[in-house]
C-alpha cells in the first residue's frame, strides 16, 4: 500500500475511529485500527467486537492495501504532527508515515487477522441531519443507567414511527425524552447501547450530510458519507417509562433556564454527601438553597413566574444540573407535580419536544 494524505483529514479519522478499540489484553489484535484503501479512498476502521467505527477521507492512492497497527500509537503521533501531507507505504506489514519533517515506522499485522466487522445491509430506516440526531441523543444519554445490572437501562431507548423518532433514557432516579421529526419507513423498537451512542455523537461532530439509520437482525448503523458506525441492539424490553410521567400538575413555574442553572451550581457548592439543594417556589420566584455542616449554608432567588400552589422539593443537584442541560431554549417550565411525585422540566415553547424527570430525595 502507498497513498498520500492530508493530516489534518487523517488526524480526525484516526481519533474518530480510535475510540472504538478495546483495551483488552485477551485479544491484543483488538488494541489496532484497520488502515484499508477502497475505491481510491483510505478507510480507517476499529472495533471492540461489540461496536465498530469506519471513517473513510480522501487519499491519492498509488498501491492499494492495508495493515492493521496500534490505534493509540498512530492517533498521538499523527495528532503531534504539523506536516499539512503524510504519505503512508505499508512493507511486510510495516507502515512507513513519511513528511518533509520526519520519517518514522510501526510495526503492524496482516490485515486478516483483524476481525471483520459486520454490514447492516436492508433499507434505511430514517435520515436524520447529524446537529439534531446529536443534540437529541445528548439530551437523554446523562440519564442511562452507569450499571450493568439491569443492560436495558444502561441503553437508549429508540421508538422509530411513521413521522418521528422518540429518544429516552432513565436509571430509575430522573427520565429524560426527545422527540426529532425525522419520518422512519417502518415502526421499530430497540435499544442502543450507551457506547454506542457516544461513538455516534463522535461521528455527528465530523459529518455534515444527513446520518441514514438501518436496522437488522439485532444490529444498528449509522452512516454518513465520510463515515460509519455499527454496533449490536441491547436485548431485552424497554420498562413502559411514560407510565410514571404525572399527567397533570400542581404548579407550573416559567423560568430562565440559564439564571436557573447558574443558581443551581452555586447552591450545590454547600451541598451534602448526598448532593441534595432545595428548591422552593412561591410569588417571589424560585430559591435554590443548600446547607452544609461543614461548610456553611447559601441562597440563591431567581425571578420565574407561578401559576397554581407555592412548595418547596429537595432534589439531586447532578440530576436537576443534568436535566436544565439537556432541556433547549432561553426559557423552560416546570412543573411540580405533588408531594414524592416527579419534578418534571419541559421546552417553554415545545413541551412535547423534550422532558426531563427528577425523583425527588426524600427528606
Amino acid at each position: 500500500m502507498k497513498l498520500t494524505v492530508s493530516q489534518e483529514n487523517f488526524r480526525k479519522a484516526l481519533t474518530l475511529s480510535e475510540r472504538a478499540t478495546s483495551r483488552t489484553s485477551t485479544l491484543p489484535i483488538l488494541n489496532n485500527i484497520l488502515l484499508k484503501t477502497e475505491g481510491g479512498r483510505l478507510r480507517v476502521s476499529a472495533t471492540n467486537l461489540e461496536v465498530g467505527v469506519h471513517c473513510v477521507i480522501g487519499a491519492k492512492v498509488e498501491r492499494d492495501g492495508g495493515v492493521a497497527v496500534p490505534a493509540k500509537l498512530v492517533a498521538d503521533f499523527v495528532s503531534s504532527s504539523s506536516s499539512g501531507t503524510l504519505t503512508l507505504t505499508v512493507n511486510n506489514n510495516t507502515l512507513s508515515l513519511r513528511s518533509p519533517q520526519y520519517q518514522t515506522t510501526v510495526l503492524g499485522f496482516d490485515t486478516t487477522e483483524y476481525p471483520i466487522i459486520p454490514k447492516v445491509g436492508g433499507d434505511m430506516l430514517c435520515s436524520v441531519p447529524p446537529q439534531e440526531l446529536r443534540a437529541a441523543l445528548t439530551s437523554v444519554v446523562d440519564a442511562a443507567a452507569v450499571s450493568e445490572n439491569r443492560p436495558e437501562l444502561s441503553g437508549i431507548y429508540a421508538a422509530f414511527e411513521k413521522d418521528r423518532v422518540v429518544f429516552a433514557a432513565t436509571d430509575s432516579f430522573r427520565l429524560a425524552e426527545r422527540v426529532v421529526q425525522a419520518g422512519s419507513k417502518r415502526r421499530e423498537v430497540v435499544i442502543i447501547p450507551r457506547m454506542t451512542v457516544m461513538e455516534v455523537l463522535r461521528m455527528c461532530d465530523h459529518v455534515e450530510g444527513n446520518v441514514s439509520i438501518r436496522i437488522t437482525d439485532n444490529q444498528i448503523a449509522f452512516t454518513s458519507d465520510d463515515a460509519e458506525v455499527i454496533s449490536r441492539l441491547v436485548e431485552g424490553k424497554y420498562p413502559d417509562y411514560r407510565k410514571i410521567i404525572p399527567e397533570q400538575s400542581v404548579s407550573r413555574i416559567l423560568v430562565s433556564r440559564s439564571e436557573l442553572e447558574h443558581a443551581v451550581r452555586l447552591a450545590s457548592v454547600f451541598s451534602s454527601n448526598v448532593a441534595d439543594v432545595s428548591v422552593m417556589c412561591d410569588e417571589k420566584g424560585i430559591r435554590v438553597s443548600a446547607k452544609n455542616s461543614a461548610k456553611g449554608d447559601t441562597k440563591v432567588t431567581v425571578p420565574a413566574t407561578l401559576k397554581g400552589e407555592s412548595f418547596e422539593v429537595s432534589l439531586n443537584h447532578h440530576y436537576l444540573a443534568d436535566g436544565l442541560k439537556a432541556v433547549p431554549g432561553d426559557e423552560v417550565v416546570i412543573e411540580y407535580t405533588g408531594t414524592g411525585n416527579p419534578f418534571v422540566i419541559t421546552m417553554a415553547d415545545e413541551p412535547k419536544h423534550t422532558l426531563y424527570l427528577v425523583m425527588p430525595l426524600r427528606n
